[in-house]
């Protein structure tokens, strides 16, 4: 038996705020697919390089009462990077919040518009601890 990894799909209330997001984690637009009979728009989402592994966000145009309130019935999104700490500022420096910071120099946690739950993991073995994350307390779920 062969299997592939294709896609995650989260649903999104606002595809531009939620494609603004996810570009400040570093993921640009691969293909978008909008169906007029079924009145929503998938919009894949990937790291450079990364195409085969991408984020489908889907939006119901005419809203979604079904999705959950806090949007954790899929876990979370979890993505490598070369410098958490200046990954975390960056996000920082456009407003999202922190909600599990990187204190251990490994592991940090945020959140997307949609409530989605995003890991966000160091390349290789973990930073050395350094100010200001090592003393920041959590901030909300994550």
């Amino acid at each position: 038996m062969t299997i592939r990894y294709l896609h995650t799909m989260v649903r999104v209330l606002d595809l531009e705020k939620s494609k603004a997001f996810f570009e400040l984690l570093g993921l640009k637009e691969t293909r978008r697919y909008e169906n007029e009979g079924g009145r929503f728009t998938l919009l894949f989402m990937a790291p450079e390089g990364q195409e085969d592994c991408p984020v489908e966000l889907t939006y119901n145009w005419d809203g979604d009462e079904g999705l959950p309130s806090d949007s954790r019935h899929f876990g979370h999104l979890a993505y490598e990077v070369d410098d958490i700490y200046a990954t975390c500022a960056h996000l920082m420096e456009h407003g999202v919040t922190i909600n599990r910071p990187p204190r251990d120099g490994r592991m940090a946690f945020v959140r997307s518009p949609d409530n989605i739950s995003i890991e966000i993991l160091q390349k290789g073995g973990a930073k050395e601890k350094a100010e200001p994350w090592a003393s920041m307390e959590n901030i909300g779920h994550w």
